[in-house]
């Protein structure tokens, strides 16, 4: 398939006025391939979740839709007839390609119908973008939607070497490339730490750490908060500040009795409501170093957003993270436990932020868009 000729694409997945790391995403994929010509449109969901399955406050963003790019709001996740619709819709359109994104099991009966019907025009190939594959929460059922789901699919693009992993566990014929997650350049360029540390009203002497997303058990900030407790005890850390930015995707109690047993109230930033498209910057900018103290990992979308604003990072030596973050070079890679991420962070303030920048700038040059764009052409053909 010759990527120099325009395609018709379909994107499958998240976009507005659903909100979240997915939607921004497969709106920037869009744009790319808009860039490189092409003629695409996203099929997006008037209902994700039903709202008993969904943990946070709302699904939906509260920013304008996108004047740029076509959006479909029309896949209803838990209404067969509605698949078998949709799916005869883009039968008939017959796109080239769809790229359709998977990240939850329990949205393989949905997706899977939708493109058993659309490939019965014998035209279109279907290239999935896979953000897991083993879910990080297992649920009954898993393996039975994944594995109707991945039947359809002509080829795999995946983000990390664990997602890869994965996917050859359960089909070992089918093409598939790892990429890199690209950089979520989409929030708005740069701005100075002062200006942000002053739109945030936090202290331009702090060390200032950020843990950013939703917070679920698998992201380690129980961890992290142990970590804090740490470094206030041995007093060898001082001026430093925890900024938590991200909705809680589970019961916030148990984390707050544990910042009040601890005592670190006072080392905390809790900002823990959505963070809207439009302040992502803020934060970012603000930060002297981004942590992801997960327990367990596939690829991270903090990692290509840290590279955009040319954040270092402190990661753990979990999943596909240590790959995405050359320890000693962009950031620092720890063991996920409270004392090796609390010396983590000493060592990390006792180098000081400017020593990363170098490598950082470098690095953030393999996250590229048409890098994505071109894996997608390459497996669908």
């Amino acid at each position: 398939m010759p990527i120099t000729a325009k395609k018709k694409v379909i994107i499958i997945g998240p976009a507005h006025p659903l909100r979240g790391g997915l939607a921004s995403f497969d709106e920037r994929l869009a744009r790319q391939f808009q860039q490189e010509g092409h003629d695409v449109m996203i099929y997006t969901f008037s209902l994700q979740y039903p709202s008993f399955m969904f943990p946070g406050t709302t699904q939906y963003s509260s920013e304008p839709a996108p004047k740029d790019i076509k959006i479909k709001v029309c896949i209803n996740s838990i209404q067969p007839f509605n698949w078998l619709k949709v799916g005869n819709e883009l039968k008939r359109m017959r796109p080239d390609i769809i790229v359709v994104r998977y990240w939850l099991p329990v949205m393989g009966p949905c997706l899977g119908t939708i493109l058993r019907r659309a490939k019965k025009n014998r035209h279109t190939k279907v290239v999935c973008i896979a953000d897991n594959i083993t879910p990080h929460e297992k649920r009954p059922g898993d393996a039975q939607f994944t594995n109707y789901f991945i039947k359809p699919i002509n080829g795999f693009i995946t983000m990390s070497a664990q997602v890869m992993k994965d996917l050859r566990k359960l089909e070992q014929t089918k093409p598939a490339q790892q990429v890199n997650h690209p950089l979520y350049d989409n929030f708005g360029a740069p701005i100075p730490m002062k200006e942000a540390r002053a739109w945030l009203k936090i202290e331009e002497d702090k060390k200032v750490l950020l843990f950013f997303g939703f917070i679920r058990k698998y992201k380690g900030l129980d961890i992290l908060f142990d970590a804090i407790s740490i470094l206030k005890e041995q007093k060898k850390l001082t001026d430093f500040l925890l900024v938590v930015a991200g909705e809680f995707y589970e019961d916030s109690k148990a984390y707050r009795d544990q910042i009040a047993s601890l005592g670190i109230g006072d080392a905390l930033d809790m900002r823990t409501n959505f963070i809207p498209d439009s302040e992502v910057k803020y934060y970012l900018c603000a930060a002297d170093v981004v942590i992801q103290p997960y327990r367990d990992a596939t690829q991270s979308g903090v990692t290509p957003l840290a590279y955009h604003f040319e954040a270092p990072m402190i990661v753990t030596n979990v999943g596909g993270l240590p790959s995405l973050v050359p320890n000693g070079k962009v950031g620092l890679v720890a063991e996920p436990n409270a004392a090796a991420i609390a010396d983590t962070i000493e060592t990390f303030f006792q180098r000081g932020k400017e020593s990363f920048l170098p490598a950082l700038k470098e690095e953030k040059k393999k996250y590229m868009w048409n890098n994505l764009t071109a894996a997608i052409f390459e497996v669908a053909d």
